[in-house]
């Protein structure tokens, strides 16, 4: 599957209003202990997960397969989080403001954790019969999250603007959202259809539109509060 073997990345979201439902990656000059801390909390989940997973199914195509399933889901608990939260934070009120201040280190622990899984996409090419050829979807995907990863640096974004910064979170958290999206509901319907569709992908389809829909409501009254 694209996001089982392969997986993206993740990143921030910002407390400052149209970027409330997009962006958290800055504001800091450097990685702080806490963010070090969670990155290094998310890659030991990561591997420690890929590890147990490889020593019972092996290291062939199946248990590397299922390693990637594993790594990516919990890859996408850290993505929602930093994805959504700052929507949440708008919609439900500053009780949530606190998980908003968190979308730095949970985009850096979601780049953290795809290190891993990377790896594992890499093995996986490696020892496959027959490579899947369609992967640009899923490199593009890594591409945004080390992106924005790069910049929490607050001397990037200055270079950058703020404008375009926010721009640029938006269009790549939205880019890494959509791989999930095929992920998790394109081709399992693709390759079962609705009546074989597994059971197990429907929580995190609910948290991905879910995440969606609220991000797009939190713009909505962003703009609609401007307009007034």
């Amino acid at each position: 599957m694209l996001f089982d073997s392969v997986k993206v990345s993740g990143t921030p979201v910002s407390t400052d209003p149209p970027a409330r439902s997009g962006v958290a990656l800055g504001r800091i000059g450097k990685v702080p202990t806490e963010a070090s801390a969670w990155m290094a909390a998310a890659f030991v989940v990561a591997l420690g997960t890929s590890a147990i997973v490889l020593a019972i199914f092996g290291v062939g195509e199946r248990g590397t397969d299922i390693a990637l399933r594993a790594t990516a889901r919990w890859s996408f608990l850290l993505f929602w989080p930093a994805y959504a939260g700052g929507a949440l934070a708008t919609l439900f009120g500053p009780r949530l403001t606190g998980l908003a201040r968190q979308g730095r280190n949970l985009g850096l622990a979601f780049a953290s954790a795809q290190l891993v899984h990377l790896s594992l996409v890499l093995w996986l090419i490696h020892i496959a019969a027959a490579p899947d050829g369609s992967m640009l979807f899923f490199w593009i995907g890594i591409l945004c999250t080390y992106l924005l990863a790069s910049f929490s640096w607050p001397w990037l974004q200055n270079k950058l603007g703020r404008r375009f910064w926010r721009i640029l979170c938006t269009i790549t958290l939205e880019y890494i959202a959509l791989v999930f999206a095929m992920d998790f509901i394109v081709i399992p319907l693709q390759e079962k259809g609705l009546g074989g569709y597994p059971l197990s992908y429907v929580p995190f389809v609910v948290m991905l539109v879910g995440g969606v829909g609220m991000r797009l409501m939190s713009f909505a009254r962003h703009y609609a509060v401007r307009a007034m």
